[in-house]
C-alpha cells in the first residue's frame, strides 16, 4: 500500500508550489496596486480645451479648486437642455455667495451650431455664474469620449437635425475628479446643501 501511494507526493508537491505560486502574484500584483488598477471602474473627465462664451480658454485645469457641475446640451435642445440649466440656475441661486465657490459648465455637443456668441446669447437666459463651453468637432470628440458622453445628431423632416445625447449632470470634486452623477430632481435647497460639502 505505502508503494502505491509513493508517485502521489511529487503531485501534491507541485500542486502546493503552483497554489503558493498563484497566491504570491495575487499578493504581489495587490501591493503594487495592479488588482486596484483592474477593478477600478472606468474613468470619467480627462484633458480638454473648449472656449467660454466670453472667448477665454477652458480646459480641465479650470476645474480645480472648485466643485464643478458640468451638464452636456445643445442650444437649439427643445426640452431637456433648458430644463436641467434652469434647474442648475435655482441651485446656484439657493447657494448665495457660495456660487462663486463653484464651476458650472453648459458643454455643446453641437459645435457646428454652437458658438461662442450663440452660446452666451442662449445663456443669457439663466444664472450669470453658467459657463457655456463649445468648440471644434475634433475638441468636442475629445471631451465627449474623456466624459463618456453620448451624442448623435438626428435629421430631422425639415431637412434640419436635432442631437441626442447623454442628460447628466456630472459632479466633479475640487481635484477636478468624477464624484458622481448630481440628482437635480429635489429642492434647490437640498441640492445646494449637498454640494456644500464639496466645498
Amino acid at each position: 500500500m505505502a508503494a502505491e501511494a509513493r508517485p502521489t507526493r511529487p503531485i501534491v508537491i507541485i500542486a502546493a508550489f503552483a497554489g503558493s505560486l498563484i497566491v504570491g502574484l495575487v499578493v504581489l500584483l495587490w501591493l503594487l496596486g495592479g488588482l486596484e488598477k483592474v477593478a477600478a471602474p472606468a474613468t470619467i473627465g480627462g484633458p480638454f480645451q473648449l472656449t467660454d462664451q466670453n472667448g477665454q480658454v477652458v480646459t480641465e485645469q479650470s476645474l480645480k479648486g472648485k466643485p464643478t457641475l458640468i451638464f452636456f446640451g445643445f442650444t437649439h435642445c427643445p426640452d431637456i437642455c433648458p430644463t436641467a440649466l434652469f434647474e442648475i440656475s435655482q441651485v446656484l441661486q439657493a447657494l448665495g455667495k457660495d456660487a462663486d465657490r463653484i464651476n458650472a459648465y453648459f458643454v455643446s455637443v453641437d459645435p457646428e451650431r454652437d458658438t461662442p456668441a450663440a452660446m452666451k446669447d442662449y445663456l443669457s437666459s439663466f444664472d450669470p455664474h453658467l459657463k457655456g463651453l463649445s468648440g471644434t468637432r475634433e475638441a468636442t470628440d475629445q471631451i465627449e469620449k474623456a466624459y463618456r458622453v453620448y451624442a448623435k445628431k438626428v435629421p430631422t423632416k425639415d431637412a434640419d437635425y436635432t442631437m441626442d445625447h447623454t442628460a447628466l449632470v456630472y459632479l466633479m470634486d475640487k481635484s477636478g475628479r468624477f464624484v458622481s452623477p448630481f440628482n437635480m430632481k429635489r429642492k434647490p435647497e437640498e441640492a445646494a446643501a449637498d454640494l456644500k460639502r464639496y466645498l
